[in-house]
């Protein structure tokens, strides 16, 4: 029994020596990566934090040598053109909705800066305006009404008419 005890502790012990083996570093946008393989030539050695074996700050790992077929490749620039098309395209896009959006309010304002001031020139015209209350009764408008109504118009046409 004494035998299978001491067994388990050792596989035990052996299988965490796995996680010695185990490197971590900062990467460029500044998170932590943990891997079983050395960084990129790209991390710089101040931002290894641990190495295999336990040694903190070392040179990382130089990497591998490249095969013939990829040293022809051409190099990668980092930029995917598909993606800067899509990109431009949907900031396009957006700016057109923007301008059909600034159009269509600025075409309801003109609309309400002429209703408005249709509206003002028949309460100029001393005409009797009648309107038709939520009983559906027609009421004549009083001095105090039309006055009221006046200035809202006047503020309609301040707001609108530039």
């Amino acid at each position: 029994m004494k035998l299978h005890k001491l067994l388990v502790i050792a596989l035990g012990c052996a299988w965490s020596l796995g996680a010695l083996a185990q490197w971590q570093w900062m990467d460029n946008s500044g998170r932590k990566v943990f891997s079983d393989r050395g960084p990129p030539p790209d991390i710089p050695a101040k931002n290894i934090l641990r190495q295999p074996g336990g040694a903190a700050k070392a040179a990382p790992v130089p990497a591998p040598a490249a095969p013939a077929s990829a040293a022809s490749a051409p190099k990668v620039s980092g930029v995917d053109k598909a993606l800067e098309e899509k990109k431009k395209q949907a900031e396009a896009t957006e700016a057109a909705q923007r301008k059909a959006e600034v159009d269509k309010n600025a075409a309801a304002q003109a609309e309400n800066c002429t209703r408005a001031k249709q509206s003002k020139a028949n309460f100029d015209s001393g005409v009797r305006i009648a309107r038709t209350n939520d009983k559906g009764e027609r009421e004549i408008l009083d001095d105090a009404a039309r006055a009221s109504e006046l200035k809202r118009l006047q503020d309609v046409i301040s707001a609108d008419c530039k």
